[in-house]
C-alpha cells in the first residue's frame, strides 16, 4: 500500500506544513485586530462585544456541523475550496462597511500627527474640554479660542481627531498654571464644541477661528480622568452612544452584523475539515503519531503573518484608502493569502476511502463529559477560561492604542506569546509529570489571572509586552494539561471527538459569553474593571478546582496499548488463550463501569 502514490506520507505532511504555515499567516491577518478596526469604524464597546460574541457562537455550532456534512458526503475538498474562495471574498464587504464619521481625520498619512487649523473641513465641529481656574473670570467669555502651540489639548471628534499641539494665527488660550485638566481643586470643566468659521474674503484658512458652543451632550461618562488613557475607550464610546444619531449607528452595524455574519460562515469550518481529513489520511497508515507536530507550523504563520502585516499597514493604508478608517490593508491582505491557501488546498491530502464512523461520536463525547465528574470539571474550566481570553482578544489594543501604541507592537506583542509558547513545548512532558495534570492546569490559570490583573494597570505600550510571555503558560501549558487529560479519561474511539468538543464548541461557547458582557461593562464601567473582574472570577474558581479535586473519584483507565504490547512480549504461545481472556474481562467490566 505505502508504494501507491496516494500514500505519499512525506508528500503529505510537507503540504500540510504549508498549509498550515499559510492558514496561519492568513488568519493573522484580520482576527487579531478585527476589534480594533470595528472601534475604527465608530462602534462602541457594547456593539464591538455583540458583533464577536456572535462571531465565537457561529464557530461554536457552525464549523462542527460543517465537518459532519462534508465526511458524510465525501466533499471534504469541495468545502475547503468554498471556503477558502468565498472567505476572501467575504473578508472585502467590511470594507465597504461605511464609519460613522467619514471625515479622516485622524489618519496618520505623511507623517502628520497633530491637528492644525485647516484640517477639519468646513461643518465639521470639535468637542473640546476646558477647564478653567474659578479666579479669571474674565477669560470664561472668551469668544474665539484656537489651540495652543506650546501645549496639547484633548481633542475628540466623533471619531477622534490626532492629538498634538495645534497652530493659529489667534492667540493662544493659555490655561492658569495652577489648573490642569485631571485637577479638581478651584477649577471647574466645561466643554464645548468647537465650530470652525468659515474664513471670509480677507481670511485665510490658515488662520480659520474656532468658536465655542455648548455641547448638547457630555462627552465623558462618570467623571473620570481625561488624562487617563484607560479610561479613553469607555469615554469614547459612551460619547458615541450618546452623539451619534441613530439612523447611522443602526446602518453600520447591520452591515458589520452581516459581513462578518457571512465572513464566519465562510470561514469557521476550515481547519476542523482540514484537520479530520488530514488525520484520517495519517491514520490509513498508521502514521497518525507524526500528525501531532504540525501545530508549530500554524503558531509559526500566526508569528509571521501578525508582524508582516502590521509593518505593511502604515506605509500601504493611505494608498489603498483616501478615505474611511485604517485597516483596509488586513483584508485586502486576508484575500491575497486565502488565494495562496486555495491553491495548496489543491493537493492538500484528503483520504478517498471511506471509514464507517459511528455518526453520533460528539453525542457519545458529550454523554462522556457529562457522566464524569473530571470531564465536567474541566469543561467548566474550558469555558471561564475561553470567557476571561476573549476580554483580551477583544480589547487589548484598544487599550494599547490609547497608550500611543502601533500596530507593529500589538503584533510583536501576539508575536512574542506564540513564539514563548512553542519554545516551551520542549518542557511539556518535565512539566506535566513534575506538577501532574491537576498542577499544569491550576499554573495556567493561575498565570491567566495574573495577565489580566497585570493588564488593567498598563501604563505605557511597551508595558504590555513582559505580560505577554506568560502566554505560554496561561494558554499553552493549560492546554497541554486538558489534551492529556483527555487521553487519560476518554474511551477507545473518543479521543479526537472529545478533544473537538472542548477546542470548538466549549471554549468558543465561553468566548461567546465573555465578549458579550464583556462589552457592555467596558461601556457601563471601564476596561481596566473587566480585567479585575475576571481576574478575580479566575482565582475563585482556581481554590474551588484545586479544593475539589480531592472529593473526585479516583480515575480508572486502562492503558489498551501498553497491555497489547506487555501480552505481545512476554507471553508465550500456551498463555495466549488466558491473557485474551483476561483482556476481554477487563475491557468488559471498564465499559460496564462507564454505562453504570
Amino acid at each position: 500500500m505505502s508504494a501507491n502514490p496516494q500514500w505519499d506520507i512525506s508528500r503529505a505532511l510537507r503540504v500540510a506544513r504549508l498549509f498550515h504555515l499559510v492558514c496561519g499567516v492568513r488568519d493573522a491577518c484580520v482576527t487579531p485586530f478585527l476589534t480594533l478596526y470595528l472601534r475604527q469604524l465608530g462602534l462602541a464597546a457594547p456593539w464591538v462585544g455583540i458583533l464577536m460574541g456572535i462571531k465565537h457562537l457561529i464557530a461554536a455550532s457552525w464549523a462542527p456541523f460543517c465537518a459532519f456534512l462534508a465526511r458524510s458526503h465525501q466533499k471534504r475538498r469541495v468545502l475547503l475550496t468554498a471556503s477558502l474562495l468565498g472567505s476572501a471574498g467575504a473578508s472585502l464587504f467590511m470594507v465597504l462597511v461605511p464609519p460613522l464619521d467619514r471625515d479622516p481625520g485622524d489618519r496618520r498619512c505623511n507623517g502628520s500627527h497633530s491637528l492644525t487649523a485647516e484640517g477639519p473641513p468646513p461643518g465639521v465641529a470639535l468637542t473640546v474640554i476646558v477647564t478653567l481656574a474659578s479666579e479669571p473670570a474674565s477669560n470664561s467669555a472668551a469668544g474665539v479660542l484656537s489651540l495652543p502651540r506650546e501645549r496639547s489639548s484633548e481633542v475628540a471628534g466623533t471619531r477622534g481627531f490626532g492629538e498634538g499641539p495645534g497652530e493659529s494665527g489667534q492667540e493662544p488660550f493659555s490655561y492658569p498654571p495652577t489648573s490642569s485638566l485631571g485637577s479638581t481643586q478651584g477649577a471647574r470643566n466645561r466643554s464645548g464644541v468647537l465650530h470652525p468659521d468659515t474664513p471670509g474674503v480677507t481670511g485665510s484658512p490658515r488662520k480659520g477661528a474656532f468658536r465655542v458652543v455648548s455641547p448638547p451632550l457630555p462627552l465623558f461618562a462618570g467623571g473620570t480622568a481625561l488624562a487617563s488613557p484607560a479610561n479613553q475607550s469607555a469615554a469614547k464610546g459612551d460619547g458615541r452612544d450618546l452623539g451619534l444619531s441613530l439612523e447611522g449607528l443602526q446602518w453600520t452595524f447591520i452591515l458589520s452584523l452581516g459581513s462578518v455574519v457571512f465572513w464566519e460562515l465562510l470561514t469557521s469550518p476550515l481547519e476542523q475539515v482540514a484537520d479530520d481529513s488530514l488525520y484520517e489520511y495519517l491514520d490509513f497508515v498508521d502514521a497518525t503519531d507524526r500528525y501531532r507536530s504540525l501545530w508549530v507550523w500554524r503558531l509559526l504563520g500566526t508569528s509571521v503573518g501578525v508582524c508582516g502585516i502590521a509593518a505593511l499597514v502604515g506605509p500601504l493604508d493611505c494608498f489603498l484608502a483616501a478615505s474611511g478608517p485604517q485597516g483596509v490593508v488586513h483584508f485586502y491582505g486576508y484575500s491575497l493569502v486565502s488565494a495562496l491557501a486555495l491553491l495548496v488546498s489543491i493537493v492538500f491530502p484528503v483520504p478517498v476511502c471511506r471509514r464507517q464512523e459511528p455518526s453520533y461520536r460528539t453525542v457519545k463525547a458529550l454523554s462522556l463529559v457529562v457522566g464524569d465528574p473530571h470531564l465536567t470539571i474541566l469543561a467548566l474550566t474550558i469555558f471561564l477560561t475561553g470567557g476571561a481570553t476573549s476580554a483580551v482578544q477583544n480589547f487589548l489594543f484598544w487599550q494599547m492604542k490609547d497608550h500611543g501604541s502601533s500596530e507593529l507592537i500589538m503584533g510583536f506583542s501576539v508575536a512574542l506569546g506564540l513564539l514563548g509558547e512553542i519554545l516551551l513545548h520542549p518542557f511539556k512532558a518535565p512539566l506535566l509529570r513534575k506538577l501532574s495534570r491537576v498542577g499544569t492546569v491550576g499554573l495556567g490559570l493561575g498565570c491567566l489571572a495574573g495577565q489580566l490583573l497585570y493588564y488593567s494597570f498598563l501604563w505605557s505600550w511597551w508595558s504590555v509586552l513582559p505580560a505577554q510571555i506568560l502566554s505560554a503558560l496561561s494558554h499553552g501549558a493549560l492546554w497541554w494539561a486538558v489534551t492529556t487529560s483527555i487521553e487519560h479519561l476518554a474511551t477507545p474511539g473518543t479521543e479526537r471527538p472529545l478533544s473537538a468538543l472542548f477546542r470548538g464548541h466549549v471554549c468558543e461557547s465561553g468566548a461567546s459569553l465573555g465578549s458579550f458582557v464583556g462589552g457592555f461593562v467596558v461601556m457601563r464601567f471601564s476596561l481596566p474593571v473587566l480585567y479585575q473582574a475576571c481576574c478575580v472570577l479566575l482565582l475563585l474558581w482556581l481554590a474551588l478546582f484545586l479544593s475539589i479535586q480531592p472529593r473526585l473519584p479516583q480515575e480508572r483507565k486502562i492503558n489498551y496499548s501498553k497491555l497489547l504490547a506487555v501480552e505481545a512480549s512476554d507471553t508465550s504461545d500456551s498463555e495466549q488463550g488466558t491473557e485474551r481472556d483476561w483482556l476481554v474481562k477487563a475491557m468488559r467490566e471498564d465499559h460496564s463501569d462507564w454505562r453504570g
